[in-house]
């Protein structure tokens, strides 16, 4: 898959495509749906399958005060459509001027003389531009339109609303059920209060760099992508309340880790289990004892294999 950022350097050399709009945040099933869709249509008119989205949500810079928490990072984003077998992705910086360009100049000056569309295919509930004018039935008057329904696995609409709620309430195993991949949190690894170590379990700190949901507070198992390679990792989120945290963090311990420092690393944790809730305990033994059985299960869960 090419990748533009934005689309002033394209200077397209097919005569005819097939473009998908969207934020596509977390590329769920339904996403997938319209691309998959996206892609046959260029295949039985033999041209490029294109998916243009944008740098962060449009509502962010349009209804700041009530924009959503982001499902994944951008690369993830990213990451996930180059497995769908586009041909090319056209990402936008989403700022004020894109705010106020109305319907038709979108269709005209990007999807007409940059990307020379052919046809659209779309989600059910898809509108574009300023004052979302461009509808489906708005575009289906200008260009031959695919609207694509709601995709539902056992009677659940698979939406961003209802991963983002999914995420919050800490039901990750339901985040990979509607998504096909875990839920994964980027970030940096920075030095945190290193009494890990001490107790036989030394973990990294994750500082990120987005407003990226974080699940609920508690246990879980999953895994950590770094330079290293990859490692089962038992990953806690909260408060500390057994040694007095004052602030939220989020800690993996990485199993079988060669013990190289990580400090400074942007790395990535995918979280796929959860194992309970954030418990405090009366004694630190206690929490040690609760760790190593949190360990053992996120080892006997197969994550990896």
């Amino acid at each position: 898959m090419l990748l533009h950022f934005g689309v002033e350097t394209i200077q397209p050399e097919w005569p005819e495509s097939i473009v998908s709009i969207g934020t596509f945040d977390g590329v769920h099933f339904g996403h997938q749906d319209v691309l998959r869709r996206n892609v046959e249509a260029s295949r039985e008119h033999l041209c490029p399958s294109i998916v243009v989205t944008f740098d962060r949500n449009p509502s962010a810079v349009v209804h700041p005060e009530r924009a959503p928490l982001s499902i994944a990072s951008l690369n993830d984003n990213i990451r996930m459509l180059s497995r769908l077998n586009l041909s090319l992705c056209v990402i936008l910086e989403f700022g004020a001027a894109l705010s106020r360009m109305s319907a038709q100049e979108f269709f005209d000056q990007i999807l007409i003389r940059r990307l020379r569309a052919r046809k659209v295919v779309v989600g059910y509930d898809f509108a574009f531009g300023n004052g979302r004018q461009g509808t489906t039935d708005w575009l289906r008057e200008r260009i031959e339109t695919e609207v694509v329904p709601p995709f539902e696995i056992d009677g659940v609409r698979v939406s961003s609303t209802t991963l983002r709620q999914c995420i919050a309430e800490g039901r990750v195993e339901e985040v990979t059920r509607l998504r096909g991949t875990p839920f994964e949190m980027p970030g940096v690894v920075i030095r945190g209060q290193q009494l890990g170590r001490t107790i036989g379990f030394p973990t990294i700190n994750l500082a990120r760099s987005t407003n990226q949901i974080v699940p609920a507070d508690g246990v879980y198992a999953g895994f950590c992508r770094c330079s290293q390679g990859e490692f089962l990792a038992a990953i806690s989120i909260g408060m500390r309340p057994t040694v007095d945290g004052t602030h939220r963090t989020i800690e993996a311990f990485l199993l079988d880790y060669p013990g190289e420092s990580l400090y400074g690393e942007s790395l990535s944790l995918g979280i796929t289990h959860r194992l309970r809730d954030e418990w405090k305990f009366e004694t630190l033994e206690k929490m040690i004892d609760q760790i190593h059985l949190d360990v053992a299960q996120t080892r006997s869960l197969g994550i990896l294999s």
